[in-house]
């Protein structure tokens, strides 16, 4: 058998199956804590503490979703590229979508200076509104960890890395990141309908 840093191929197949495994479990997880919130919020709101208070969600989050929307597009021609190994496709469009990934994190960090200019506070009389800084906080620190998934990749295609551990690497960093904007849309969209 072939030996690859020390594993063998069936040990390397294996490795990364349990890997992405681990990746399918850890969303899994992520999207049923977001679906307790979100039963939460409803179960909240349904209750009438805050009738008749609604809240006008900041226009930032249009174009933060428009931007994560097109950090799903970069990083699928960056995963295109590494496949067709164009290194330097792929790290033009790895670093496109940090720079939209960075900038879809300073638009979030605005709409909360949106929200607390509307003296709207994560502490405040109307839980229904501090539900607003809990769902875009959690998807934050999600978006935190999915760009320093991006930088590894960026920094594996910079070496580089043999070509199956690039590919193997854009392969859960795409996913990742494709489910952090499908999350992203989520949460927009249930909090345009339910406030």
């Amino acid at each position: 058998m072939e030996h690859t840093d020390d594993y063998t191929t069936e040990e390397l197949i294996q490795s990364r199956k349990a890997k992405k495994f681990n990746l399918w479990l850890g969303m899994i997880g992520m999207f049923m804590m977001f679906a307790a919130l979100s039963s939460g919020f409803i179960v909240y709101t349904a209750s009438g503490v805050d009738k008749g208070i609604k809240t006008i969600l900041p226009d930032t989050f249009i174009y933060s979703t428009i931007i994560i929307v097109a950090s799903s597009l970069t990083l699928h021609l960056a995963y295109r590229a590494t496949k067709l190994e164009q290194l330097g496709k792929q790290k033009l469009f790895l670093l496109l979508t940090i720079v939209l990934g960075i900038v879809f994190f300073v638009l979030q960090t605005d709409a909360w200076s949106v929200l607390a200019d509307r003296r709207i506070y994560f502490v405040n009389n109307n839980a229904s509104q501090s539900f607003i800084y809990v769902f875009t906080g959690m998807h934050l620190a999600h978006i935190i960890a999915g760009l320093i998934v991006l930088v590894r990749c960026l920094w594996g295609a910079m070496k580089p890395i043999p070509f199956p551990d690039n590919q193997f690497r854009m392969n859960l960093a795409t996913i990742f990141w494709h489910f952090l904007g499908l999350l992203w849309i989520y949460i927009y969209v249930f909090l345009l309908l339910n406030q």
